[in-house]
């Protein structure tokens, strides 16, 4: 029983994380081939927003 339950929790992982890897490997095939110009969209906007932000957290140089 105790192998059983070891097999399943270890398949269960793989298909989790091979499902995670696939996921997030398509979509940068996806936005790589089909993100057209506005591919970086959102990143810009992030960053335009962000800009003049006061740094936090760390060592000061």
């Amino acid at each position: 029983m105790v192998g059983y339950v070891t097999d399943l929790t270890i398949v269960a992982l793989l298909v989790i994380g091979f499902t995670a890897f696939l996921g997030v490997f398509t979509n940068g095939i996806g936005e790589k081939l089909f993100g057209g110009k506005r591919r970086t969209e959102f990143v810009d906007q992030s960053e335009r927003f962000q800009t003049g932000w006061k740094s936090v957290g760390g060592k000061k140089n």
